[in-house]
């Protein structure tokens, strides 16, 4: 049994940062106690706010959205890669974790992004894999890959969507390999064994989704 849960999340909040060219959120109360007798917001949102997960369907066409996947894709054991300092995820640097990798079904990065969150710094280049250990990655039974930033890429216009511009993406979503960007807390679970948990809206033909992540600590 677990003995402690980490949340991972951002916090979803109109004054939250959002992809570069993407629209933010927006909360909107329509209903208030004094009023209604009751509360409720309206929720304005796109599927990549905040904490999410991509599907293959992001970006390839006529691939598999979240809705279609097993229940179990989003959790599993899983495992942190200290990345912090790192121009690049080199394969060299990957192989030395390649039997721990080959225990777990999610491989998390831990850049020291998630302390830019919210800051301009956010979205300067963040370490991220070459596309031949993007492509070592496939070898392995994993579920997903994550990162405390906002792309397993290196940022580019929303409007340049390419295989070229988004190596990671095309490689990693091409083998049902799930992305889930903008974790936070990662660094509190290095050198733990635990469980990842990253459940999407069920949403029908849902190519992305915001998603409450967290993990659990084993005894």
């Amino acid at each position: 049994m677990p003995t402690k849960i980490i949340d991972l999340t951002q916090l979803l909040n109109e004054r939250m940062m959002v992809y570069p060219g993407t629209a933010p959120p927006t909360f909107e109360i329509t209903n208030t106690v004094n009023k209604d007798g009751y509360r409720e917001h309206q929720i304005s949102m796109l599927s990549h706010t905040g904490t999410h997960i991509d599907a293959p369907g992001h970006i390839l066409k006529d691939r598999k959205s979240l809705d279609r996947f097993p229940i179990d894709k989003f959790t599993g054991r899983a495992m942190v890669i200290d990345c912090r300092g790192r121009n690049e995820i080199t394969l060299e640097y990957l192989q030395s974790f390649e039997t721990k990798i080959s225990t777990v079904e999610f491989v998390l990065f831990f850049t020291g992004w998630q302390d830019r969150w919210n800051t301009v710094g956010y979205f300067n280049d963040c370490p991220v894999p070459t596309r031949d250990a993007a492509q070592w990655l496939t070898k392995f039974k994993l579920k997903g890959v994550g990162v405390d930033a906002f792309s397993l890429d290196k940022i580019i216009s929303a409007h340049l969507v390419t295989e070229e511009n988004l190596p990671n993406h095309y490689i990693l979503l091409g083998k049902e390999i799930l992305l889930i960007e903008n974790l936070t807390n990662i660094d509190k679970l290095i050198g733990h064994s635990f469980t990842f948990q990253c459940f999407p809206l069920k949403v029908e033909n849902a190519e992305g989704s915001p998603i409450r992540a967290v993990a659990m600590i084993d005894e």
